[in-house]
């Protein structure tokens, strides 16, 4: 394979990556009209992101290791055809139990954006690993970024039934691309499917710097979701009495670590992820602080966002290629372990938000986030050692 293909590769990946994980979100802003059209609560159609969530870590933990042993063009074209089978499930659905069970698919289907940066990270040509899982990072985070949004116009224009099926329509459009585009070669796995699923809660302990990674990652992550999810919450409250929609708008914030993830692979090839992640979680804490500062005012609460976003998107992209560096030919199982207990840690932070913020305020829930970002960034500047160079 050519540099210029796998340039092209690494593209087209992106692209998958952004619009698998971008239907995880699709349907939130809709989230009262489909409890209003199935005539049951909103709590119970609360449980639909949950949902999405759920079949995300299990599809990391159950999937991701078949990067590692299946041709990247079968795997990723099965992961988008299940991915329409479960959008038109949802978008069938007669009751709220159906809805959920399609986003239990959708999730798990949805985690082949990781493995995308788990594929791209292989193929990259030597020195340029860092560079490949930036790009397709920054197509996760488009499809992030973006899914809230295109999900919530075309609810209004079409209905959230038609919106989830044009999502299938472009799932489907994902498969047969992947099938054609992608490259054919199947990976030389060292053991079994089945060996790798046993192994894979053993991981953590027999590899430091995976240890390491995740210890690093899980910091700044449950920094990331008790920020988001205790900010909604108190600029719902007086004296801001924000709605949703203006709450949402903070959302862009994202927009400068959508900017800057380009740039990032390129300095992580040329330095290492330690000194990348180091400087983006210091990066990070010095907009949290700013939020700290000034808890009440829209302008540095937005400033901080922007910057705080900026910082952690930048360090996930460096420690995902830290990871996928640290055994290319197992990166599938490794980052599967990562990502599992990244998520979980992120679960912690999103389910402290609401009694941090009832117990000792936004200025109090900003300095918890920030205290977990100095302890990541002061972690990120001792690499674990290793028993053989990671990076070519």
């Amino acid at each position: 394979m050519t540099r210029t293909a796998r340039r092209g590769t690494t593209a087209l990946l992106a692209v998958m990556a952004g619009t698998a994980i971008a239907d995880n979100y699709t349907l939130q802003p809709a989230l009262t009209v489909v409890a209003a059209d199935l005539d049951v609560p909103l709590s119970a159609i609360s449980l639909v992101p949950s949902a999405a969530l759920a079949g995300s870590m299990t599809g990391f933990a159950l999937l991701l290791p078949l990067a590692d042993r299946i041709a990247p063009n079968r795997l990723v074209a099965a992961h988008f055809t299940a991915l329409t089978a479960g959008l038109v499930l949802a978008a069938t659905a007669s009751d709220a139990a159906v809805l959920i069970a399609a986003h239990l698919i959708i999730g798990a289907a949805a985690s082949v954006a990781a493995q995308s940066s788990v594929i791209a990270g292989r193929l990259a040509a030597p020195g340029r690993r860092g560079a490949a899982v930036a790009l397709v990072a920054t197509g996760l985070s488009a499809g992030i970024l973006l899914s809230r949004l295109v999900g919530g116009t075309l609810t209004d224009l079409l209905g959230w039934r038609a919106m989830l099926l044009v999502c299938a329509a472009l799932a489907l459009l994902g498969a047969g691309t992947a099938a054609t585009l992608l490259p054919g070669e199947r990976p030389r796995a060292r053991d079994s499917y089945r060996t790798a699923l046993a192994t894979l809660p053993r991981l953590p302990l027999r590899e430091a710097r995976l240890r390491r990674a995740v210890a690093t990652g899980g910091l700044w992550y449950f920094a990331f979701t008790l920020l988001w999810v205790g900010l909604a919450l108190s600029l719902a409250r007086p004296p801001h009495s924000l709605d949703p929609t203006a709450i949402g708008l903070f959302g862009l914030a994202g927009l400068l670590g959508f900017a800057v993830l380009p740039f990032t692979g390129r300095i992580v090839d040329r330095r290492t992820p330690h000194t990348v992640m180091t400087a983006a979680v210091t990066v990070a804490a010095g907009g949290t602080l700013l939020i700290a500062l000034a808890p009440d005012s829209i302008p540095a609460i937005a400033v901080g966002l922007a910057v705080f976003d900026a910082g952690c998107f930048v360090a996930q992209a460096a420690n995902q290629s830290l990871v996928i560096g640290i055994d290319p030919a197992d990166s599938g199982s490794l980052s599967g372990a990562y990502l599992v207990l990244y998520f979980a840690v992120g679960a912690l932070g999103t389910a402290l938000a609401g009694p941090l913020i009832d117990a000792i305020g936004m200025r109090g829930t900003t300095l918890v986030a920030l205290s977990a970002l100095v302890a990541a960034a002061l972690l990120a500047r001792v690499p674990a050692r290793a028993p053989s160079p990671s990076y070519e």
